[in-house]
């Protein structure tokens, strides 16, 4: 039988850390990187209770749109339960969701509200002693880093740098493609940069990486194949 997260007793203490997947983009109505999130589902117990944050839309009602295509795919890849942290929500009500999970889920959309927003709900704190599997898609992967980079394109003019919530020490570049590489060659002189391309995904586990797809590292104006 499954165990209760939320009724168990605690009689000492353990450190955690979560384990963390960066996914480099999904259409997720295509559901084009099934088996990246398979992989975290197995390591979330197989039928896990998934949370998902769903705070990267400027627009609620955007959001809204997308939460039945997450809960259909969720459901078909084998979680019991999917729930949803809307920005309304107490930080005990969030905390309480939190440690109720298996799963946390960060989605694509606006990288810079994601993180105001996990920041302004302290949301940040509670997933660094989170003890589960936390999936970061596109934005949500970017969140998690040192540091969002955002490389110009025809909606943005210019490059963005986002400082994220710092769970890990490095920065990630998602969505990658091989004409970014001049971009992120002079921006690694000063950070060490993962390029995720869409269905690739880099696994971090209390320190240690693991590729799931092509991952590169830029690092010192260099590129290289990481792992």
């Amino acid at each position: 039988m499954k165990e209760n997260k939320c009724v168990k007793v605690v009689e000492f203490v353990i450190i955690h850390m979560p384990k963390l997947y960066f996914l480099g983009g999904e259409d997720v109505e295509k559901r084009d990187s099934m088996e990246i999130n398979e992989m975290a589902f197995i390591d979330a117990g197989g039928e896990p209770t998934v949370l998902v944050f769903p705070w990267t839309a400027e627009s609620v009602e955007k959001a809204n749109e997308r939460r039945k295509i997450l809960v259909d795919y969720f459901k078909d890849l084998g979680a019991s339960t999917v729930d949803f942290v809307e920005y309304s929500d107490t930080f005990e009500e969030i905390a309480r969701k939190v440690e109720c999970s298996d799963l946390i889920y960060l989605p694509g959309g606006l990288t810079s509200i994601l993180v105001e927003r996990l920041r302004n709900k302290n949301v940040d704190d509670l997933l660094r002693e989170y003890d589960g599997i936390i999936v970061g898609r596109s934005a949500g992967a970017l969140s998690l880093c040192k540091k969002c980079i955002l490389t110009k394109n025809r909606k943005k003019p210019a490059t963005i740098i986002i400082t994220g919530i710092k769970l890990v020490d490095f920065s990630a570049k998602v969505h990658y493609n091989s004409s970014k590489d001049k971009e992120l060659k002079r921006l690694s002189k000063e950070e060490k940069i993962y390029a995720i391309p869409e269905g690739s995904a880099l696994v971090y586990d209390n320190g240690d990486l693991s590729f799931i797809g092509d991952v590169y590292l830029f690092q010192n104006g260099n590129k290289t194949m990481a792992g």
